[in-house]
């Protein structure tokens, strides 16, 4: 499932491409993804300019003349830029034509995507407006993580990767911050100490800069918005290394599950 960096990756190299573009046409060939299309999408988004793009967590938004693009790639979407005119395949559902011959189009094999518009505020919208902060910004700390994790007996896993607290680390990331940390994946949230999170929130940082940095993860199907894959899998240390020996120990690494995630870790270096 795409994640924080590979929607950034995404982000950064659809930017250049859409960006000051004005649509010249909308093409839907499904009636829904997650949620059902909207027809009038193909009547409103024509003569359109494209201003920029941002992400909020892992959902793209599209800033137009007159509303925004929400646009989520679900659990294996990828966005393209591909000439316009050129022959769909059976998962491609969604095509932006732009008066310049290019298209930004839109594949989702599973059809756990979205593709929705709003003329008032997306960050008011129901999908954005409770969301927690993004991980990469000034208001994301390890004070934050401590204040908001006081009693919580849910374990700091399943605590990170809870959306309202904090948005886009996902399971990946969160093993692999979490080793980093030497914070075990099944403590309880509450019972994580100040400095711990501190360097937790720190971990969190250079990991999804280091992800962001190598073009996102690879694990199943994602790709970059140019085709090429994600290379942040070489540099993963601990996560699907289950029985494999600990870079830092030499130990077995562990794999269970937590909140029916595979969850891997070292029951030497992380307590």
């Amino acid at each position: 499932m795409p994640e924080l960096p590979e929607v950034e990756t995404t982000r950064r190299g659809i930017t250049p491409h859409v960006t000051d573009r004005t649509i010249l046409e909308c093409v839907l060939r499904t009636a829904k993804l997650r949620w059902p299309l909207d027809r009038a999408l193909c009547h409103q988004l024509p003569g359109q300019k494209i201003h920029r793009v941002e992400r909020r967590a892992k959902y793209l938004l599209l800033f137009c003349d007159h509303g925004t693009l929400i646009l989520h790639l679900g659990m294996s979407g990828s966005l393209r830029i591909v000439e316009a005119g050129s022959t769909e395949q059976k998962h491609d559902h969604v095509d932006l034509i732009f008066t310049d011959g290019q298209s930004l189009r839109l594949t989702d094999p599973r059809k756990f995507g979205a593709f929705i518009y709003t003329d008032s505020d997306p960050f008011r919208h129901p999908l954005l407006w409770n969301l927690g902060p993004e991980p990469l910004s000034d208001s994301f700390s390890g004070h934050y993580l401590w204040t908001v994790a006081q009693g919580r007996k849910l374990t700091v896993k399943q605590f990170i990767m809870d959306q309202k607290r904090v948005v886009g680390v996902g399971n990946i990331y969160a093993s692999e911050a979490l080793f980093c940390a030497g914070i075990r994946p099944d403590r309880a949230a509450g019972r994580v100490g100040l400095n711990r999170y501190e360097k937790l929130a720190d971990a969190i940082k250079e990991i999804l800069h280091q992800a962001i940095d190598a073009g996102g993860t690879t694990i199943s199907d994602f790709n970059q918005a140019d085709g090429k894959p994600g290379y942040f899998t070489q540099q993963l240390q601990v996560y699907g290394r289950g029985g494999g020996a600990c870079p830092i120990c030499g130990q077995p690494i562990h794999n269970q599950r937590l909140g029916q995630r595979s969850t891997f870790f070292c029951p030497t270096c992380q307590r």
